[in-house]
């Protein structure tokens, strides 16, 4: 794949629903502070092209699980990480498609469409394969949705009188029906709602937290998770990963233009639905008593834009709900298939891992579907905050062990799975603390412990990545050191070694030939023709029956050499450079201004 249709499509994964929905209804509850979680991104994506997917690629991995089963040994680790990564598209990823609909049911229906679209795109294209088919889906799509925000947000803007009337008429967005019991500061604009750095003790988005706590999430989910990877992976070069990360990083720019502002202008627009805080009220608009927040985004769209437009933002909303949802469908198929159903069937051919693939994608939709009603009365309604808070109990550890692995040679499996495994536990207990008590809202607030929940999940990513860190330090130093010569090409110290590496563990799957008989001549015989039905089946899921050449040995070498190489042309190498540089320096404008 070239660089464009990279970053289109590592734009397009990111951009979901809880984008769309939960951004815009943060922005509408809070205010811009929330935009710094996509411009976070743009010092991310950096560290992934030029950090990262060079010792993926030297590594010659395909999944994440695969590099870390590389670079430790054993299978604990490995199937760890895939088990955790598969949990974390179902609870934060695949449920909150919920928040297009108020209904569950029109939810179930969408999420079966999807899926049939999903099988659909990724196995029935005999030409482009499975990957890359989503990736060519995704940038048609990323133009979809670019183009139909730009309208919606103009139509915005324009309601509310221009860009210098937004902020005092926010600030007056009051809904009518308060509540006599109820707090001030439940309903009224926060005074610092213009500010992305807001103070360390008292604000909702803590900076602390926002700068490096949100690094944290942000590591894992940019630099390890299989989604996003697997599209950098897929790169003709080195060159082509770095440009199209800076594309990625420029189109990150957007939501807080195409979403946060939106959402905030949907509170001046409908300070009686969109800001709304009595129980009863918000069950009558939205059917949660917690906050109807979430309804900002798609009521601009149904009240303002006219019939043709507002088909175009529907099929945007739609476009980014399916462009995610196949992203993680097939990185999940991929993880499920290569790391976990192998290890159960050595022996599994390669027909069967796909059969068995689609069959687990169905398993996810049903699932994820009954895990919607708690989704939707998580941290009162806010479906962003929802994703983030389960993404910071949980994914700080993964974060830690890759950036170990990558970078500090010294620490080996034990060390590893240890951290893995208390961080873990560490991580589940503030999060089932959490769900047992409730989140609660302003007017209902919770009454989980404070030495608990007290701390803002920003700030408990930032804890338990230093521990998980010290954990894993710790425990390797105490434990025998893994000798270089497993480690060539897959640490930051050795990434430019020549020396043949000898792996820890070898994959003990074997692709399941179908077997060739020959005569005494040497010749293939004939293979029975399969029937009609047979082809059908075969033809439906997008099934050869004839087998793919065997390479020579000089010719897997050579493939394997093409496949891990990073090489650069200069010049190339030079432009994207110098165009990361000029994407830091907006970053940093950015967040001065907006600070």
């Amino acid at each position: 794949m070239v660089w464009w249709p990279i970053g289109a499509s590592l734009f397009a994964s990111n951009i979901g629903s809880g984008h769309f929905v939960g951004i815009a209804g943060t922005a509408a509850a809070g205010g811009l502070a929330i935009g710094g979680f996509e411009w976070n991104a743009l010092v991310v994506v950096i560290i992934l092209g030029w950090l990262f997917v060079p010792i993926y690629i030297k590594a010659g991995v395909v999944t994440m699980p695969e590099f870390l089963r590389k670079r430790f040994g054993g299978q604990r680790i490995r199937i760890y990480l895939s088990v955790l990564s598969l949990f974390l598209y179902v609870f934060t990823k695949i449920s909150v498609s919920h928040s297009y609909d108020c209904s569950l049911y029109i939810t179930d229906v969408q999420s079966i469409k999807t899926t049939r679209y999903t099988v659909y795109i990724h196995y029935r294209s005999k030409v482009w394969g499975g990957l890359a088919a989503v990736i060519y889906t995704d940038t048609l799509q990323t133009i979809i949705m670019v183009v139909g925000s730009f309208i919606l947000m103009g139509y915005a803007f324009n309601e509310v009188g221009g860009y210098e009337n937004f902020q005092p008429r926010y600030m007056e967005a009051i809904p009518t029906l308060t509540g006599v019991n109820i707090s001030e500061s439940c309903y009224t604009p926060r005074p610092d709602s213009f500010h992305i750095f807001r103070d360390a003790v008292t604000g909702d988005l803590p900076w602390p937290g926002l700068v490096f706590g949100l690094t944290v999430q942000a590591t894992w989910y940019w630099c390890t998770d299989q989604v996003i990877v697997q599209r950098c992976l897929s790169a003709k070069n080195l060159s082509h990963v770095k440009a199209g990360c800076i594309l990625c990083g420029y189109l990150k720019l957007l939501p807080m233009f195409l979403m946060v502002f939106p959402g905030m202008i949907s509170r001046i627009l409908y300070p009686n639905e969109v800001a709304c805080v009595e129980p009863e009220e918000c069950l009558r608009y939205c059917g949660a008593s917690v906050g109807c927040t979430n309804i900002a985004y798609p009521k601009l769209v149904v009240d303002l834009m006219p019939n043709g437009l507002r088909g175009l933002m529907l099929s945007v909303m739609m476009a980014s709900l399916m462009s995610s949802l196949t992203s993680i469908f097939n990185s999940a198929s991929t993880l499920f298939t290569m790391d976990i159903y192998t290890k159960i069937r050595s022996s599994a051919s390669e027909k069967e891992l796909m059969i068995a693939g689609r069959v687990f994608i169905l398993v996810l939709i049903g699932v994820s579907i009954a895990w919607i009603p708690v989704v939707q009365s998580a941290q009162s309604g806010q479906l962003f905050d929802y994703i983030q808070s389960i993404t910071s109990y949980l994914t700080p550890p993964i974060a830690a062990t890759f950036m170990l692995a990558i970078f500090c040679k010294r620490v080996n499996e034990p060390g590893v799975f240890y951290g893995l495994t208390i961080g873990l536990a560490i991580g589940l207990t503030r999060m089932i603390s959490e769900f047992a008590y409730g989140t609660g809202s302003c007017v209902t607030p919770t009454n989980c412990p404070e030495i608990i929940c007290g701390v803002h999940y920003l700030y408990f990513s930032i804890i338990l990545f230093c521990i998980s860190c010290l954990l894993i330090v710790s425990i390797s130093l105490m434990t025998k050191p893994i000798d270089d010569k497993h480690l060539h090409r897959l640490c930051w110290q050795l990434r430019n070694s020549t020396e043949e590496r000898v792996d820890l563990e070898l994959d003990n799957w074997e692709e399941n030939q179908e077997p060739v008989y020959v005569d005494i001549e040497g010749k293939r015989e004939p293979t029975e023709e399969p029937g009609c039905c047979k082809k059908a089946v075969l033809s439906f899921c997008g099934l050869e029956k004839s087998n793919a050449p065997k390479l020579s040995a000089e010719e897997q070498a050579e493939l394997q050499r093409k496949l891990t190489d990073t090489s650069e042309k200069p010049m190339w190498r030079n432009v994207v450079n110098a165009n990361a540089i000029i994407l830091l320096c907006v970053c940093v404008f950015l967040h001065g201004f907006y600070g």
